[in-house]
């Protein structure tokens, strides 16, 4: 790259930082150079007797002007492109019209470095038209007031110099845009990937707290209602007691192995003490409803008779609303009711029913929102806040991760019912892609 112009996209060290930092003193540098170029073209003889001769003529009081003028507007050929073309070309017109006589000085290369400037910093149609007419008006003017022929060498040279100025001033603002986009698309894809590196670590902590929920959710609940049990009958009936401490110690026991698996989520990849267990789905349904059979909720179990294969997540999450919809039963309906469990599924989708009676001798009220009509979350007929404590909501979120539906509500019968249905082809057709 020229001195005139160093790359943008350059190091910012050394010179390079101290050019960005003071640009008008390089151009000043730039114009004393200039200057000095133009005098010593001037007492230059290229067409000596015997060949070029340095102090073959003597400058005049005017060639030293104009070339002062001409380069002291250099200084400005940044911040005023335009205005420093017009003076230097204007400069250099008087100099080839007052020295048609006399051997003349090369002020025409000041309007090259003016001309380079202003294609350097303009658009293109600019830059053609502008450069069209420089180009034209100084070859114009040496031509017509310079050494005949008028095809002579130095007015040719004018022609070339003005035209390759234009041309290369082009070319570098053409890679400055052009390492300006990828500069921008590279800074725009870092930003996605940062944005979507967010976004990933957002969902996994979300489906982490819904794991985590469901867990203690459900396990504590057993507990606490087991261990209110064997606090009541612990005088009269120990036997009864000492069962009932059991299942305190089974459900405590499944929640710690549960929490250890969901908390090993959380582990690095190459950690040897890594979880390897499945995750649970409804081929163990019949352990989780037994759960809730020895807490007091008899749980009738409709299923089908032969289970088809289903995908992951889809068994995972028909798990979970199980589990989240028995816990509320437990805690809302309270013992005594009996719970209704129906599984059923076509070729496009898993539903998952869960009922109650509301029979039982419950002291806790149903959910916020239990007693509104079912609505579809999502559908035009929800408020805002629809209902549900963490546990309903980690279930949305569940099944709105796998473009399900849920509806939730009081039956007309009595007591409460959750229906989820799962679609399984478009959760296919994402695993496989």
């Amino acid at each position: 790259m020229s001195l005139l112009d160093p790359r943008p996209d350059a190091p910012r060290t050394g010179r390079f930082r101290w050019y960005r930092k003071h640009p008008l003193a390089i151009d000043a540098v730039l114009a004393g150079a200039a200057f000095a170029c133009i005098l010593f073209g001037a007492v230059a003889d290229p067409h000596g007797p015997h060949g070029p001769r340095f102090a073959a003529h003597e400058p005049s009081a005017i060639t030293v002007v104009l070339a002062a003028l001409a380069c002291a507007a250099l200084v400005l050929r940044r911040r005023l492109p335009r205005t420093v073309l017009a003076a230097t070309g204007s400069l250099t017109i008087i100099e080839l019209v007052a020295r048609s006589s006399d051997p003349r000085a090369p002020v025409a290369a000041s309007a090259v470095i003016a001309l380079y400037s202003l294609a350097s910093r303009t658009d293109r149609p600019t830059t053609w038209r502008v450069g069209a007419l420089t180009v034209v008006g100084l070859t114009a003017a040496a031509m017509l007031y310079g050494p005949r022929p008028w095809y002579a060498q130095e007015n040719i040279g004018i022609f070339a110099w003005t035209g390759m100025a234009a041309a290369a001033g082009d070319a570098v603002r053409s890679r400055r845009a052009f390492v300006s986009a990828i500069r921008e698309r590279a800074e725009r894809a870092e930003r996605t990937r940062e944005e979507e590196a967010r976004r990933r670590v957002a969902e996994e902590r979300m489906r982490i707290a819904r794991e985590l929920h469901d867990v203690v959710a459900h396990h504590i609940a057993l507990v606490n209602v087991q261990a209110g049990v064997a606090s009541h009958v612990m005088d009269n009936r120990p036997d009864q007691a000492k069962e009932a401490l059991a299942h305190v110690r089974e459900a405590s026991r499944s929640a710690l192995e549960e929490l250890r698996a969901t908390v090993g989520l959380l582990r690095q990849s190459d950690d040897p003490k890594a979880p390897t267990e499945p995750a649970p789905g409804l081929g163990v349904l019949d352990q989780l409803v037994d759960g809730f059979v020895r807490a007091g909720i008899p749980v009738d179990l409709d299923i089908p008779r032969e289970p088809r294969p289903l995908p992951a997540s889809v068994d995972l999450t028909a798990y979970r609303v199980v589990q989240e919809a028995l816990t509320n039963v437990h805690k809302h309906a309270g013992e005594g009711a009996r719970a209704t469990v129906r599984i059923s599924h076509s070729d496009t989708a898993l539903t998952v029913t869960v009922l109650d009676d509301g029979a039982g001798r419950a002291g806790i009220p149903r959910q916020k929102g239990g007693d509104r009509p079912p609505v579809e979350p999502g559908g035009p007929g929800e408020p805002e806040d629809s209902g549900g404590g963490h546990g309903l909501i980690g279930m949305r979120e569940r099944v709105f991760a796998l473009r399900g539906t849920v509806v939730t509500g009081p039956r007309a019968a009595g007591g409460f019912q959750v229906r989820v249905t799962l679609p399984l082809q478009t959760v296919r057709t994402g695993e496989t892609s």
